[in-house]
């Protein structure tokens, strides 16, 4: 121990001793370590601390597999026929999107909620933090109406107001008891969800009913010891065994797919924050890099000084640990400070992250992150220090102090582990430059992809309208009219536009269509998704009409029934023309389905994202909407405004125009398009920002790599550099030279890097969109712009070589 502190003493002197050099080393890992903590604490909590359910590793995500997806939801009779034969499963509950209207307590908000089957908590193992969660018995059909929500919203709305549970809240115009705040640690499944009523199911009337909506989603508990394959074989078997027991409803339904719950929730993101964490990783290894040319530097020009410790007794193996042991002072300054920074990052990478980013919330620095600091430290320490070490050692120290030899020089051994460093800098250096050039241009193909649809200058605003009020369309229609002509009067306001589910708004409603004069068989009847749309909502989104005509106000519930349809069904079903005219068969209603003309085709329009293929869509009349289909237009009602200015200056006067009319009315989700257009590619643009930012300073880091190298290169060449001056040689000779010997480890180094890219490109596959994650004109782009930047930094050096007078450098010698 007394030896260990005499050495921790002596390295601390000798990094005193060079304060520049150390102020860089300390620097250079504190930004890598602190942004590579940073980083993992953002993957820690999203990606691998354990969900906050305590059957977490049991827990399956489970969606229907039709032909065309495998993310369908379910229908009630589907949920209990599962819940009653799955003996795979220790527990099955369902979850359906459900929002409701808060009323009775200041301003009405309308909050994001679901209906669950009232054993979700129990399948999921989530206990209340005040009160109590719903239980098997809320789902009697005799039981109360009972809610619980999310500590999120407790906080934001209530204050954490003990007393709130067991008060009643108005909902939708009825009254629930609040029986539960939930931890602030859960999350629903749905992310948007802030709170949570019984799903009731014995209570629907169409609990029997198997051409019913499908609606839900399943979450199941595995039985201990069974994996999810056999589960999802079971469960698979009895989905056909269903489609032949009742094969018109269950036609399309082929199987069942069960997906660990936590790759649900992070599946979006998994790839892109491993592989962003690999990136903060090389900055790392490039700056260790650095450190370890420096530290070959350095340790040149203390030979003499090892002669001498060797001369004095002391072994290699001594000199060794005493190299190391300033190796990992550095390395824990740098921990220690980029622990300091690591807040900062996340700060940082929490204000460049998307809203959609899942469990946000829990990022924090914690005992994981630390810890991963502190093995990042030990990593660092033996990347920049012990290969300079090894080199420094090499040989007999003592006989060249006997021999006289110089305290700078340096052998081969020490310039190849030089030029190798480079090499490896260079390499890793030009994948991150490419792989951010790669996400760039994926970037700009999704930003120029057609929307289908004019974004700027317009406001959406979603109301929301209590059901005890507005129970039929006459009364939703009464709404409507009251609303239209005030919203018009805004000052501003061109064209006012209205539509139940808004594009890039993630909602999806899809009916079942067929087509008068041809024959489908059950599972070849096309899906289309439904819109319910005022005459004005195309020149509201400038949705162009390709064919046909427009919709217009006396398309009433008096006049036959007209609509729609996207070029892309148009194309399908009437390759070659003909659709204007047409009849088809909706089936929009629980009474059957409605006979339907086709009067105008539209542009497709990106209802799923920028990416998504273009889905089959229709459009019907607002004011022939169907009775049983009332339900969508009470809880949806897009406003879209078109204006000339800002569209977000009109939301306080359009707000107080909903309240002229119904001040129960909820007014919530008030964005511009242009806002809900980069929501979309959001995760896109955080890729690339972080990945650029690692590349940027990867190139920064390399660059100075080599340009440091060819630096101490040129100063231990004066005396040959003066030689060959002296006996002839040109300038530009000189100039050739420096820069040809600086040149060969940048070329290997951008072979190995292109290698690298190409053998890396599965990893960005899921990334990038309408490029290829090794796209051939990015890397040669990438290339020459790393071969322009090096040579700037060989030539530096290079032409300072050139000027030196051989006089002087022999005379020094």
């Amino acid at each position: 121990m007394l030896t260990l502190l005499q050495d921790l003493r002596f390295g601390l002197r000798m990094l005193a001793k060079s304060p520049g050099f150390t102020t860089v080393a300390l620097l250079t890992l504190a930004l890598g370590i602190g942004a590579n903590t940073a980083l993992f604490s953002v993957v820690n909590a999203v990606l691998l601390r354990e969900l906050p359910f305590a059957h977490a590793d049991r827990a399956v995500w489970i969606t229907g597999v039709r032909p065309d997806r495998s993310d369908a939801p379910f229908s009630l009779p589907d949920f209990l026929d599962y819940r009653d034969h799955a003996d795979s499963l220790d527990s099955l509950s369902a979850i359906g999107n459900w929002s409701a209207n808060l009323t009775g307590r200041g301003s009405a908000e309308r909050l994001n909620g679901v209906r669950v089957s009232a054993n979700l908590f129990e399948t999921l193992g989530v206990i209340a933090v005040v009160g109590r969660t719903l239980e098997p018995e809320d789902d009697r059909p005799e039981a109360p109406r009972v809610a619980v929500m999310t500590y999120g919203l407790w906080q934001r709305r209530f204050g954490g107001d003990s007393g709130l549970v067991g008060q009643q809240l108005e909902l939708n115009g009825a009254s629930y008891t609040l029986v539960g705040i939930l931890p602030p640690s859960f999350f629903f499944p749905i992310p948007v969800a802030e709170l949570a009523v019984p799903l009731v199911p014995d209570a629907d009337p169409w609990r029997q009913n198997r051409n019913t909506v499908n609606f839900l989603t399943l979450v199941g508990r595995r039985q201990k010891g069974v994996p999810s394959e056999r589960a999802e074989a079971e469960m698979t078997a009895l989905a056909r065994k269903l489609r032949e027991q009742f094969p018109e409803p269950n036609a399309r339904k082929m199987g069942v797919k069960l997906t660990p719950m936590r790759d649900q929730i992070t599946g979006g993101y998994r790839r892109a924050l491993w592989v962003l964490l690999g990136a903060v990783g090389f900055v790392l290894l490039i700056g260790c890099a650095n450190l370890a040319n420096l530290n070959l530097v350095r340790a040149a020009q203390r030979r003499r000084e090892m002669s001498i410790r060797s001369a004095l007794g002391a072994t290699r193996r001594q000199i060794i640990k005493q190299l190391l042991l300033e190796s990992a002072l550095l390395a824990a300054g740098g921990g220690m400070l980029g622990a300091l920074l690591a807040p900062i990052g996340i700060r940082g990478l929490l204000a460049l992250s998307p809203s959609s980013i899942p469990r946000a919330g829990e990022i924090e620095l914690d005992a994981s992150a630390l810890t991963f600091t502190v093995l990042v430290s030990f990593v660092a320490a033996i990347a920049s220090g012990l290969a300079p070490a090894l080199a420094t050692s090499h040989g007999n120290l003592a006989q060249e102090l006997n021999e006289g030899g110089r305290g700078s020089t340096e052998g081969g051994r020490g310039k190849a582990l030089r030029t190798g460093l480079v090499v490896v800098e260079v390499a890793l250096s030009l994948i991150l430059l490419a792989g951010a050039g790669v996400l760039l241009k994926s970037f700009s193909k999704v930003q120029a992809v057609n929307a289908g649809f004019d974004p700027h200058g317009v406001l959406a605003v979603r109301l929301s309208l209590p059901k005890a009020r507005y129970p039929h369309l006459a009364d939703v229609t009464r709404f409507y009219d009251a609303l239209l002509p005030r919203v018009q009067a805004i000052p501003g306001a061109s064209v006012v536009g209205v539509v139940q589910r808004l594009p890039l708004s993630g909602q999806v409603a899809s009916v079942p269509i067929s087509i008068v004069g041809r024959a489908f068989s059950n599972e070849e009847v096309p899906q289309a998704e439904y819109r319910i749309v005022n005459p004005m909502y195309l020149k509201a989104m400038r949705i162009s009409l390709l064919a046909g005509r427009e919709f217009n106000e006396s398309d009433t519930d008096r006049t036959p029934l007209v609509c729609h349809i996207n070029e892309a069904l148009a194309t399908r079903y009437w390759p070659k023309g003909g659709a204007v005219g047409a009849q088809v068969m909706l089936d929009d209603n629980d009474s059957g389905p409605r006979k339907a003309e086709v009067v105008g085709i539209i542009h497709d329009v990106k209802d799923r994202g920028l990416e998504a293929t273009p889905s089959f869509d229709i459009y019907i009349p607002f004011r022939q909407t169907h009775e049983d289909a009332v339900v969508q237009l009470q809880n949806n009602q897009y406003w879209v405004v078109r204006t000339d200015g800002d569209p977000l200056a009109l939301a306080n006067a359009f707000r107080e125009q909903v309240r002229s009319v119904d001040s129960d009315v909820a007014a919530s989700n008030v964005r511009s398009m242009d806002q809900y257009l980069s929501l979309t590619i959001a995760p896109r643009r955080f890729n690339l920002q972080l990945l650029s930012v690692f590349a940027l300073a990867a190139l920064a880091l390399a660059v100075a790599g080599i340009y440091g190298v060819i630096s101490y290169s040129v100063n231990q060449r004066v005396h040959e550099i003066g030689v060959r001056m002296a006996m002839g040689a040109q300038r530009s000779h000189v100039l050739k030279m420096v820069i040809g010997d600086g040149i060969k480890p940048v070329l290997a180094g951008l072979a190995l890097g292109i290698l690298g890219m190409v053998g890396l490109s599965k990893a960005l596959a899921s990334l990038v969109y309408a490029v290829s994650a090794s796209d051939p004109a990015t890397l040669v782009g990438v290339t020459l712009l790393f071969g322009c930047v090096s040579l700037t930094a060989l030539y530096l050096p290079a032409r300072r070589a050139t000027r030196i007078d051989p006089l002087i450098a022999l005379r020094y010698e």
